[in-house]
């Protein structure tokens, strides 16, 4: 007979893979509104919909350690799941901030989109591999996304360097400075995703 604790272990997981899926929508869906002249609409539903999820993992994390009282492997993968689950609402959160600045700016077709479409793809990159780490509890896949995060760090400065020596339209290097910091934040919590991985698997808390 399998132990309560057990069945919401299962429940934990099943949001958190939900959310998993939800958050690579909401990524893709607002790269998708700045390449293709859209507004992202459906990303602040999204975004909503993964704070509500967020907040069920929060709050059923919480009441297992209460009710259960877990240790050692059990009580590591619960406050793992929290920090997961807020790595996953914040990749919604900071989807949600790229639409607000296609709304802010208008038409951006007309830019140069080089700098922010290769920077998404590798985001996008890092978002799918701690996905996946999680997912498959793969620690080898989670050690490999830090290593693709100075990339998106250096496509960020880079621009801010442009924009700072007056190259290209003022409109295009500002939207694309704000769009790569939120892509920079992101994979700064897909790296954090991916430590979270390994903690799970070894009890090593994640540094930094």
């Amino acid at each position: 007979m399998p132990r309560l604790m057990d069945m919401g272990l299962d429940q934990l997981n099943s949001l958190l893979l939900n959310m998993a899926n939800l958050s690579q929508q909401a990524v893709s869906a607002s790269i998708d509104a700045y390449t293709k002249g859209g507004k992202g609409t459906e990303v602040k539903q999204m975004s909503n919909q993964l704070q509500v999820l967020h907040r069920q993992v929060s709050d059923l994390a919480m009441e297992m350690i209460a009710r259960y009282q877990p240790v050692a492997t059990d009580l590591r993968f619960l406050k793992a799941c929290m920090e997961i689950s807020y790595g996953f609402f914040r990749y919604g959160r900071y989807a949600r901030d790229i639409t607000e600045v296609l709304e802010m700016f208008g038409d951006l077709s007309k830019c140069d989109q080089t700098y922010v479409v290769e920077t998404a793809r590798k985001t996008q990159e890092m978002i799918r591999m701690s996905v996946e780490a999680f997912a498959r509890r793969d620690v080898e896949m989670a050690r490999k996304i830090p290593t693709m995060d100075d990339a998106v760090d250096n496509s960020y400065r880079d621009n801010l360097k442009n924009m700072i020596q007056g190259r290209g339209n003022l409109k295009c290097s500002l939207s694309a400075a704000l769009i790569l910091r939120y892509l920079e934040r992101i994979a700064d919590h897909a790296t954090y995703i991916g430590e979270t991985v390994e903690y799970i698997a070894t009890g090593v808390e994640p540094v930094g």
